[in-house]
């Protein structure tokens, strides 16, 4: 049997194997495997101090990545505005390559004892008397036993929901990606590039290997925000921007390419605990995408849980509560900022994706208090 089951192999599952195993947990880290990789593979800079205190301090550098040494924008403006790394003290931040960043990850936790399982889902059948009986899917069922549960597996929170937590979803917030290849001779940029447009705004940013992401995130009721086999609509809005068309004009775009879709909306959990069971990462708060917080929250809140089940495993009777309190600090944090920076840009206020965003209520503390928080 073992102490925790983490479902969920990405950055904040990987973060919360290793704390537990680090603390001397036995830990099994059950990963999907395959699927879609997130959209905008970004990592702040100061992130670095996050890795070292996770002991992960290895997972970014040794090549695979490279670095973001500049944030531009068009926002409020056509004029573009820049955030050089130069003068941040942790230095520059990091466009990643996914896929090796979690293996590196999920491989520091393994190094500390964690058992990692490919597993595409994680069912929990029974509880009893403290111990969960969970079901791992895969070619080769298998059943694992454990005392408790992390919720790791994105914004489907799928273990917390199956258990009676609800989504809060705040809007409908889409992203519709599309990779580039790489284009000759190759580009030299590796700035971030984010630009508002009417109906939404865009992202871009260099990839490993040459090759370049293009995002275009709208709400998924306005058109041309619908999945489907035609690129046109795609292009053309593409068409219509100042900078992201001209960061996009030397890469190929791949034959027959259709944009894919993915979600990219804010939501929260009702509860971010429960009996035997807690959440972290997408799973508990996700973000907007324009906050490049995702994958730098996803690590807090996996050591954070992590730390707090270690703790209550221990005998700690409010360990639990103070990490719903830490989780909803972060949430109204990010709820200000995301508003802040919405209404900045004025120039299409009768549009439908930024009246929304303009009119939307200040977010207020007491609205996102958790039952064991109330009182």
């Amino acid at each position: 049997m073992f102490d925790v089951v983490v479902a969920g192999g990405g950055p904040a599952g990987a973060a919360a194997a290793l704390t537990l195993a680090r603390a001397g947990r036995s830990v099994l880290l059950a990963a999907p495997g395959g699927g879609p990789l997130p959209v905008g593979e970004a990592l702040p800079a100061i992130a670095r101090t996050l890795l070292r205190d996770l002991g992960a301090d290895h997972a970014v550098p040794g090549g695979g990545h490279l670095p973001c040494h500049t944030t531009l924008s068009a926002w409020g403006s056509p004029l573009l505005s820049a955030v050089d790394g130069i003068r941040n003290p942790h230095g520059h931040g990091w466009h990643l390559d996914r896929a090796l960043f979690d293996q590196r990850l999920r491989r520091c936790a393994e190094e500390h004892g964690a058992e990692t399982v490919p597993a595409p889902a994680v069912r929990p059948v029974h509880r009893d008397r403290g111990t969960w009986t969970v079901a791992l899917g895969g070619r080769r069922q298998r059943t694992a036993r454990c005392r408790w549960l992390v919720d790791a597996t994105g914004r489907r929170a799928a273990l917390a929901t199956a258990l009676g937590a609800r989504r809060r979803m705040l809007d409908r917030l889409v992203a519709l990606h599309l990779t580039l290849g790489p284009c000759c001779p190759p580009a030299s940029d590796t700035a971030t590039l984010v630009e508002a447009a009417p109906d939404g705004w865009w992202y871009t940013a260099p990839l490993p290997g040459g090759r370049r992401l293009l995002v275009w995130y709208t709400d998924a009721d306005l058109p041309g925000a619908a999945p489907g086999a035609d690129p046109g609509p795609f292009r053309t809005r593409l068409a219509g921007t100042l900078h992201i068309a001209a960061r996009a004009a030397p890469h190929p775009f791949p034959a027959e390419a259709v944009p894919r879709r993915a979600s990219a909306h804010t939501a929260c959990l009702d509860a971010v605990h429960g009996d035997g069971w807690i959440v972290a990462g997408d799973a508990a708060i996700a973000f907007d995408p324009l906050s490049s917080q995702g994958i730098l929250t996803a690590l807090y809140t996996g050591m954070r849980a992590a730390e707090a089940v270690h703790a209550h495993l221990a005998g700690d009777p409010v360990a639990m509560a103070s990490y719903a309190t830490a989780v909803a600090d972060v949430h109204i944090a990010y709820l200000h900022n995301r508003r802040l920076f919405y209404l900045y840009e004025k120039r299409w206020p009768s549009h439908p994706f930024w009246y929304r965003r303009h009119t939307e209520p200040a977010p207020h503390p007491a609205a996102f208090r958790t039952p064991w928080q109330a009182g």
